[in-house]
Formats: structure tokens, C-alpha cells, sequence
């Protein structure tokens, strides 16, 4: 969305995506993701066209990890400006939400880029004078970056009523999480007790690491060493 030069092919139909009643963008946003990763694990950044998700734009947004649990928005749409009466971009993703649902979205953002997988959060604003009931929204979906770590996140946030008075902010109503590596071990790589046994020259050289193997130290015999002073003798006046 930020990089309008990407290459056509990145444009894909999305003729047959299965709109949910209401939150018809949403099923959009999902259907270009899932269409861009196809058999990998999740689509690189530099993939995203806008072109492809041409009807979504005003409620798609792009996210940056920048620490745990906190992401800001590199672009978004004109629908989260109108939500917040402000520039979202830059902003972190938690400023959508009321203070005490902070630590669930955070959680929710480590899922999402640790796990990896994808976030739906099914939103709600309460009423008051100026502002009416709201419902909402939004999805989170991971995206590789250059570099190829996992800390850029696709997301769609869309919402049913009247805004109001700027700004409206949400609670966390429930969510629902997808793994994208439901197979992969959870257990640490590096612990020992999966590693099958070693033979006994092996275990030695383990423990030498890279070191040549070494013979023991022999002490030669000590020869005179001539001394450091000479005293010199003349007869002479």
C-alpha cells in the first residue's frame, strides 16, 4: 500500500471469496492475503498491491512490530482516521482500544507475529450521547519483510453505525485465533534430551569444540644460561 510501484501479477481476482453479511471487506482483505500466500506460509510484504484490494483500501492497514506487543501503523485507511478524528499513521494499533483491553490486544499482536498466525477480534464501543453504539471488526494477518522476519502485519478494520464524536474507541468483545504452523514442535530446539546419543569420540569432540587435539606438555632439561654481567679485569693504570 506504501509501495504503489509492485508488480502486476501481484493483482489477484477475487471473484470467488465468500462475503460474511456486514462485514463483506473483511472476507475481501482475507481472500487477497490467503490468495497471495498460496501454499507458503504467509506473503511478503512487498507483494501487497493496493490494486488488489482496490474497494477495501479506506478500512485496510498495514502494521509495523516495532517491540513486543506493540505494533504502530505504517498506512490505513480514510475509515480509521474518520474513527479516531485524527492521522492514525504512526500511531500503535492500541490506541483503538480502551485502556484495560490494551494487554489482550498486545497479546493478541505476539500471537499474530510470533505464532505466526491470524487474528480476528469481533469489536464494540459503547453509546453514549454523542456517540452511538458502534460494532465492529477487525483482522490481522502476518506479512514477512525484506528481510524476511515476520514483523509486518496486513489488517482490515471495519465498523456498523454512526461514528459520532471522534474518537471511538473499542473493546475486545471475543476473538478467534488461526495458527498458520499448527504441526511445528513447541519444545526448544536446543534441548538435549532430543538429541539422539553420541559415540564416545564424538562426544569428545563435542566438548573440545573446534580444538585440535593436543599432546601433553614435556619439560625439557634446563641447560646454564650464561650470566647477564661479565666483570672485566684489566691491569692496566
Amino acid at each position: 500500500m506504501d509501495n504503489p510501484g509492485e508488480k502486476a501479477q501481484n493483482v489477484v481476482s477475487m471473484t470467488q471469496y465468500k462475503p460474511e453479511p456486514g462485514y463483506a471487506v473483511i472476507s475481501q482483505v482475507e481472500a487477497y492475503w490467503e490468495a497471495l500466500r498460496g501454499s507458503r506460509l504467509m506473503p511478503k510484504r512487498s507483494e501487497i498491491d493496493p490494486r488488489g484490494i482496490e474497494t477495501a483500501l479506506e478500512h485496510a492497514f498495514i502494521l509495523e512490530r516495532i517491540a513486543p506487543g506493540i505494533a504502530r501503523v505504517r498506512v490505513a485507511g480514510s475509515h480509521l482516521t474518520e474513527l479516531m478524528g485524527m492521522e492514525v499513521r504512526g500511531m500503535p494499533l492500541t490506541t483503538f482500544f480502551l485502556p484495560d483491553e490494551r494487554r489482550t490486544v498486545s497479546n493478541l499482536l505476539e500471537d499474530v507475529f510470533q505464532g505466526p498466525g491470524t487474528a480476528t477480534l469481533m469489536l464494540e464501543a459503547g453509546g453514549s450521547a454523542a456517540r452511538p453504539p458502534l460494532e465492529g471488526r477487525m483482522l490481522l494477518m502476518p506479512l514477512k519483510s525484506d528481510l524476511g522476519d515476520v514483523s509486518r502485519a496486513l489488517g482490515c478494520l471495519v465498523s456498523k453505525g454512526d461514528i459520532g464524536e471522534a474518537p471511538r474507541r473499542f473493546t475486545c468483545r471475543s476473538h478467534h485465533l488461526r495458527s498458520l504452523s499448527p504441526t511445528e514442535a513447541c519444545l526448544p530446539v536446543d534441548d538435549p534430551t532430543l538429541r539422539p546419543p553420541l559415540p564416545p569420540r564424538a562426544v569428545e569432540a563435542e566438548n573440545t569444540g573446534f580444538a585440535a587435539p593436543g599432546t601433553p606438555f614435556q619439560a625439557k632439561p634446563s641447560k646454564p644460561r650464561p650470566p647477564y654481567l661479565r666483570l672485566v679485569k684489566s691491569d692496566k693504570v
